[in-house]
């Protein structure tokens, strides 16, 4: 009987070999000339590396108009389907300029006298919510809001009304005083009586959808302006909208810069 081969001793992996890379000065001095050309580059073209600017505001000069003298520039009327350079220079989401445009048009159907103008809803829009925008809201392409705008309870705190809940809370959500809702800020008795659905889809007019809040308000303005071309039906209807002489003057303010960067 043969023996059993010995058992070889087991191999031992050998240290791999170092890798040699350049000298550390030879690196540094390798990144500072790649920077260095660079530099000389862009001085030589005379580019800059590209920066993110925020869009700068839409300016509103602070006009000194006073009720009943005059009425503001007045704008001719916008197709709402080609509004976007237009948004864009007037820093208005484009969805709400095309709601504002659109109830022009049904309401100069519809009241011919009356004379109402996008940018008179779009002075409204501007002051009562930043065109639908308050608290981070945005508009999505139905025309609702992301979020409800629901304004402070009418409690008769100092600087504010006492309205007593109207609605039960079905719109504001408070069953104990009114709050002004949606883009246009409408009390919840005011909506019932002017509310109007935009898209005439048999659906609820909704104060929280720019399209029908949009019509809505023009709906009131010209009821109870009359020729809101005119300063006395201006002043009237705005002032009965809110009876605020500074806000009428906002409006107004809003209303002639729009009217003249168009």
């Amino acid at each position: 009987m043969s023996s059993s081969p010995p058992v070889a001793p087991p191999l031992t992996n050998p240290s791999p070999p170092r890798r040699r890379g350049l000298p550390k000065l030879l690196v540094i001095g390798l990144l500072l000339g790649v920077v260095a050309a660079v530099v000389l580059v862009l001085r030589d073209t005379g580019d800059k590396p590209p920066t993110r600017r925020k869009p700068a505001d839409f300016p509103v000069p602070e006009l000194t108009s006073q009720p009943r003298e005059a009425a503001p520039f007045q704008a001719k009327p916008v197709d709402p389907n080609t509004v976007g350079d237009l948004a864009r220079k007037m820093n208005i989401p484009q969805r709400a300029l095309q709601a504002y445009a659109t109830a022009e048009i049904k309401l100069r159907q519809k009241s011919p006298k009356c004379g109402i103008s996008w940018t008179m809803l779009a002075g409204i829009g501007r002051k009562e919510s930043m065109h639908g925008r308050y608290g981070g809201a945005t508009i999505g392409d139905d025309g609702k809001l992301s979020q409800p705008i629901i304004g402070v309870p009418l409690d008769g705190s100092p600087g504010v009304r006492a309205i007593k809940d109207t609605d039960k809370g079905e719109l504001d959500g408070d069953p104990t005083w009114d709050r002004a809702v949606g883009p246009m800020q409408f009390l919840p008795a005011t909506w019932r009586k002017w509310a109007a659905r935009a898209s005439e889809d048999g659906a609820p007019p909704d104060p929280q959808n720019i399209d029908d809040a949009a019509l809505s308000a023009g709906r009131y303005l010209c009821a109870v302006g009359g020729d809101v071309t005119t300063a006395a039906g201006w002043w009237t209807a705005v002032l009965t909208y809110n009876s605020s002489v500074r806000y009428g003057q906002e409006v107004f303010n809003g209303q002639d810069a729009y009217a003249r960067a168009s």
